[in-house]
Formats: C-alpha cells, sequence, structure tokens
C-alpha cells in the first residue's frame, strides 16, 4: 500500500515541476518587459554653470495593456527634471483614437509641469495628433530649433522628424552651431555618421527599442538595421543603446518604454532616462 501511495505522488511531481517552471517564465517575461526603471546617466560640458537634469522618454507605443500614464507620471516625478525630451513613437502606425489619445494625455501631463520637447517618430506622424500636443503646451519640433535658460545656462534645443535618410542628407544646411549654447539635436531615427558630422553637443535618439532582446556582455541578438544576428560579435558596429562618442560631442540612444512589435524585451527592461549634465 505504501509503495502504491508514493507512486502516485511522485506522478503528481512532475506537473508541480511544470506550472512551477511556467510560472517563473511568466514572472521573468513580465518583468522584462513591464518593469519601468529609471536609467540614471550623465555628462560634462564646460558650457554648463550648474548640473542640469533632463528627462528621456519615447517609444511608448500606447495601448491598453501598455505602461500606464500614472506609472510614468510617477517615475517622472521621482527624476524632478529641468525639462522633459520626448522622442517619437508614442503611438502606433495602427492604433485607433483611443490609443491616441492615452499618448495625447500623457504628454500634456508632463507639459503642465515641465519644459517639454517632442519629435515625431515613423509611427506617430498625424497632423492633428501633433497639434493636439501644440495645443496642450508641448514644443513639437519639425526642423525647428528654440532657447531655454535652465540656471544660468543657455541650451539649443533642435529637433528632426525624419523616417529615411538620403546620401545628401545634411544638418548644416537646416541648423548652424550656437558656440554660446550647449547644442542637443533631438531625433527619433539614428543616424551616427550624419549626427556626427554635424557635431551637436548631444544627440538624443530613440527608435532601436535597445535591439529588444540583449544578453548580458554580448548585447542586442538581432540587428533590424544591418539584419545580423549576434552583431557584436561578429565585429559589426551597432548603435542601439547608450552613449557613442564623436568628435566634439556624443550621440545616446534610449531603449525606450513600449513593447512593439510584441513584448520580447530580454534583459532590456523599459526605461526612463534621467540625465544629468554636469559642469567639466
Amino acid at each position: 500500500m505504501e509503495n502504491k501511495a508514493s507512486k502516485k505522488k511522485n506522478k503528481k511531481h512532475p506537473w508541480r515541476r511544470f506550472w512551477a517552471a511556467v510560472l517563473i517564465i511568466f514572472f521573468f517575461w513580465r518583468y522584462n518587459n513591464y518593469y519601468l526603471k529609471i536609467n540614471e546617466t550623465s555628462s560634462t560640458s564646460p558650457k554648463i554653470s550648474e548640473p542640469v537634469r533632463f528627462a528621456i522618454l519615447s517609444d511608448l507605443h500606447a495601448h491598453d495593456g501598455s505602461i500606464s500614464n500614472d506609472r510614468i507620471l510617477a517615475k517622472l516625478e521621482q527624476i524632478n527634471p529641468d525639462a522633459v525630451f520626448i522622442l517619437g513613437d508614442m503611438y502606433s502606425r495602427n492604433s485607433d483614437i483611443d490609443e491616441q489619445n492615452i499618448a495625447i494625455k500623457l504628454m500634456k501631463n508632463i507639459a503642465e509641469e515641465h519644459p517639454t520637447y517632442f519629435v515625431s517618430g515613423d509611427h506617430d506622424t498625424s497632423e492633428s495628433y501633433k497639434s493636439a500636443l501644440s495645443d496642450s503646451g508641448v514644443h513639437v519640433m519639425c526642423y525647428t530649433e528654440e532657447t531655454l535658460e535652465l540656471k544660468g545656462s543657455r541650451f539649443r534645443i533642435m529637433g528632426i522628424d525624419n523616417v529615411y535618410y538620403t546620401s545628401t542628407f545634411d544638418l548644416n544646411n537646416a541648423f548652424t552651431h550656437d558656440e554660446s549654447c550647449y547644442n542637443i539635436l533631438l531625433a527619433h531615427i539614428p543616424n551616427y555618421e550624419k549626427f556626427a558630422a554635424f557635431g551637436a553637443d548631444l544627440t538624443l535618439c530613440a527608435d532601436t527599442h535597445g535591439g529588444m532582446a540583449r544578453l548580458p556582455f554580448v548585447g542586442a541578438l538581432y540587428d533590424t538595421f544591418s539584419g545580423n544576428i549576434f552583431p557584436t560579435l561578429r565585429n559589426i558596429k551597432v548603435y542601439d543603446k547608450g552613449w557613442f562618442e564623436y568628435d566634439g560631442g556624443a550621440m545616446f540612444i534610449t531603449s525606450g518604454i513600449g513593447d512593439s512589435p510584441c513584448p520580447v524585451r530580454l534583459f532590456n527592461l523599459p526605461e526612463i532616462v534621467s540625465l544629468e549634465i554636469l559642469p567639466e
């Protein structure tokens, strides 16, 4: 009798292990795709007299199941930025009006508390959407520039809305450097070669989602721009996340918040960036 009871008990164990594994995988997936972190980083410049803090967010791809506006606003309150830069794709190309309104409401709430500068991506291109943002106090930057004074330093904010770049693309045809200011370029899609040639003090980009799935010490599993698997292991230069220096400045790429086209983030948490510019 004892033998039979023991056998029955052992038969149940594989199912317990199976469901335990399913739960572990589910929570690991949930954490990787929906835990919103603050990514703190910094840079220095002789043009800055006092530390200034910016918040950077992008690629929300708003939908009913996306990270909520309340959670994003709570993180921004923690950062307490002097200004906010939003780098596009806050809704997706196939989003309905309710999903677009999630993005509009978020940016309206942000603009009520902080100077807010926005460039559109390759998804959120609706003119009525951009008009709604402008009406809400958001500075919509479409080949425009503005000067912002913060804590005794002057910042020149330039924004472009390119969804592609021609071989003859040259930012020097659109903007000139103002050496009395700290020059910041906002662009959704990174183009390191062209942005380095322009040489703003700081270029901020998004779009890549950090490569979505990454491995520690290896980087992105797949590079959408070159179409290569494990690009860093093949010595292919990839501009997908973090800092990339050039002569006179640097480009920073955020991996953003959203889960488009599907939630497959791995070791690449959704993020809002807290960027502090410090005196050199």
